[in-house]
């Protein structure tokens, strides 16, 4: 369709134009550090979607992170109700991401109270995340419990 001339392009061939203004040459450091973040970031994805896929094979829907912490939060709380309330889901969630963070030292279970709910004490601030860096960074510890209590 175009062809290239010292001046530009005309419309006159069948082929397409790839215009590159400039090209950069990135070190090959770099480069490999990419790929090894997007290999990482691909094998995260990929060990979900195989957790997914096995828990869609016990309960039946295809749960999201919210629902998973739930279900960690009533494992680690040890107590199964037909019922909770609003407040007493998102409890079992913050169980759940306590629970999970202790393992590298964030939190510390002190104890259940008289009722069996845990408590935790924070050892360790959280690293600075934006929201991608946060979920994943929970993927990869739900991921890791989940192997713990040899499910995957």
């Amino acid at each position: 369709m175009f062809e290239k001339t010292r001046t530009g392009y005309n419309k006159k061939s069948n082929s397409i134009p790839i215009i590159i203004e400039t090209q950069f040459l990135i070190p090959s450091f770099i480069l490999s550090l990419i790929f090894a973040v997007m290999q990482t970031k691909d094998d995260l994805q990929l060990r979900w979607w195989a957790l997914e896929a096995k828990l869609v094979e016990r309960f039946g829907k295809k749960p999201d992170l919210e629902t998973i912490l739930f279900l960690i939060g009533i494992q680690e709380f040890g107590g199964i109700k037909e019922k909770f309330t609003k407040e007493q889901k998102q409890d079992l969630m913050h169980v759940a991401v306590c629970s999970l963070l202790s393992s590298s030292g964030y939190y510390l279970l002190e104890g259940k109270d008289e009722d069996g709910w845990p408590h935790f004490r924070q050892l360790k601030p959280m690293p600075e995340m934006n929201a991608i860096e946060q979920e994943n960074f929970l993927k990869d510890y739900v991921l890791m419990y989940f192997e713990n209590h040899e499910f995957l």
